[in-house]
């Protein structure tokens, strides 16, 4: 089981990694590159546009992770015996919280954005959209948070079972 906690954990790295790098790396650069190439290049639609293909991409990444991670999580709460209940169960949780955001944003989310964006430049340009997209932005935080919690719950453990 060692070896498969180490690819799980690996792989929720990677995840909360290539999240920190769309958020923090790639969005600023597209969302603003007149600071890069001058100005008139690329319209905050266009750049919206980009952004979602990159998006779209991710969701697929994503949402498999999730379904592993609550894959594992529940042959874990079925079988391991070396760990508390509440252990256990507080995985579990994380595990479907992080599953159910995925969900979310991978189906309910990125879906209203592309169908806005297929209704051209207007259909971004409005409250419900803006909303939309906010509310977005914290489902990913959310989701984050409690992806960083469950790899930190289950790196320990890991570490142990190498010892």
């Amino acid at each position: 089981m060692s070896r498969v906690l180490n690819i799980y954990l690996f792989l929720l790295a990677a995840l909360i990694g290539i999240e920190i790098s769309v958020g923090a790396l790639v969005a600023p650069v597209i969302f603003f590159p007149a600071s890069i190439i001058g100005e008139g290049i690329l319209t905050h639609f266009q750049s919206g546009q980009l952004m979602t293909q990159i998006f779209l991409k991710f969701n697929n990444i994503l949402f498999t992770i999730a379904v592993i991670s609550i894959i594992y999580e529940i042959l874990n709460f079925i079988t391991a015996k070396n760990e508390s209940f509440n252990f256990k169960f507080s995985t579990l949780m994380l595990s479907l919280i992080n599953l159910v955001l995925s969900a979310a944003f991978v189906f309910y989310f990125t879906d209203y954005i592309v169908d806005a964006q297929n209704l051209g430049v207007v259909a971004t340009q409005n409250e419900a959209f803006a909303q939309i997209h906010k509310t977005s932005e914290w489902c990913m935080k959310i989701m984050m948070v409690a992806q960083f919690i469950l790899f930190f719950m289950r790196f320990p453990r890991a570490a142990k079972e190498q010892a």
